[in-house]
């Protein structure tokens, strides 16, 4: 059951040149959550930290086409969604049983939002069965994409 409209907190975020977007809603306060520094060289090198609520809601959007691009590496399990303009990291997604998961890059919110700590995970550890069983616990369900045409 989702949390009462006035419960949620939505923390919004864009790429560099903005044209793309990230609207994020959880009834989790920002200070509670903790951005997960994943500690693969992609990650590292974007300087990702991601911030999810398996309860939560989750949508991207492009101000015009060419805007999102997907980028996979490691297990090729997750798609990385960057700004096809400014090379933005935005966040993360992976397709499971008709839905998608994902989890947004904390350092692309608006506001700098007063998040708790940061805490390095390391996916590359885990199988890609272990790695999507964590995900499914851990992300958010059914985000929204922009269309494949911007």
């Amino acid at each position: 059951m989702s949390a009462p409209v006035a419960a949620l907190n939505i923390l919004r975020g864009s790429c560099h040149c903005g044209r793309l977007g990230a609207s994020f809603s959880t009834a989790i306060d920002p200070a509670a959550l903790h951005p997960r520094a994943c500690d693969c060289t992609f990650c590292r090198k974007h300087g990702a930290a991601y911030i999810s609520d398996p309860t939560g809601r989750l949508a991207f959007d492009a101000t015009e086409a060419g805007a999102l691009r997907e980028y996979r590496q490691g297990s090729e399990t997750a798609r990385l969604l960057l700004c096809g303009y400014c090379g933005v990291l935005m966040g993360v997604v992976f397709d499971h049983a008709g839905r998608t998961y994902g989890a947004v890059n904390a350092g692309c919110l608006d506001g700098e939002p007063a998040l708790g700590s940061a805490a390095v995970v390391s996916p590359q550890r885990l199988s890609p069965a272990e790695k999507m069983e964590r995900w499914l616990q851990v992300w958010v369900p059914d985000v929204v994409l922009p269309p494949a045409n911007g």
